[in-house]
């Protein structure tokens, strides 16, 4: 309140609203993409392995257990841990960019990246012929494409959401682009209004 007994408002323009960083979505997307990776392979490896394929829907889907030393489609047979070492690189520059992450749809994508990521890397790590040189299970056959797994999957729909948030100019700490671009195109108006003031 003023000397003159009236009320003085404040100008001071109201806060926004907080942001939220989105690690802990990250990493529940990530363990449930690994957790029903994981199952699914223990179970693959238990009740599919060395048996007849499981026909879903005809011969075009079907569910039938191999091992892939490579990458996708068995690529690579012989970079089994050229692979691994990727994986690790995939996951590690993950976690460096969850530390200023506060998109919900980047922490979607990032967290089934790695969840599928950490799936097929356990393999890698753990699995026969030995350490680091692992073969993947994969079980879900689909004709005339590939046979794949859940981590395969979770990837693909990481990459895929990765590719159309770049595309919006949607980068992980929520801005947009053109949000960086405004206050130079807000100058370049203010001079041109100068100078036709001037002129």
């Amino acid at each position: 309140m003023s000397t003159s007994g009236t009320p003085q408002h404040s100008t001071a323009p109201a806060p926004g609203p907080a942001r939220r960083r989105r690690i802990g979505v990250l990493v529940s997307v990530a363990l449930f993409a690994y957790a029903l990776d994981q199952v699914s392979k223990v179970l693959v490896v238990a009740h599919l392995e060395n048996h007849a394929p499981v026909a879903l829907l005809g011969d075009w889907l079907s569910l039938q257990a191999s091992r892939n030393a490579g990458a996708a489609f068995s690529m690579g047979q012989a970079l089994t841990v050229v692979f691994t070492v990727i994986a690790a690189i995939v996951i590690a520059v993950i976690c460096r960019i969850a530390k200023k992450l506060f998109s919900l749809p980047w922490a979607l994508a990032l967290g089934l990246l790695l969840g599928g990521a950490l799936g097929n890397l356990t393999d890698r790590v753990l699995r026969s012929p030995g350490i680091f040189r692992g073969a993947v299970v994969d079980f879900v056959a689909v004709r005339y494409f590939a046979v794949f797994n859940l981590a395969d999957s979770a990837i693909v729909c990481g990459g895929v959401l990765v590719v159309v948030l770049s595309f919006l100019g949607t980068s992980p700490d929520g801005r947009r682009e053109r949000e960086g671009a405004a206050p130079g195109a807000a100058a370049e108006r203010a001079g041109a209004a100068e100078k036709t003031g001037g002129a």
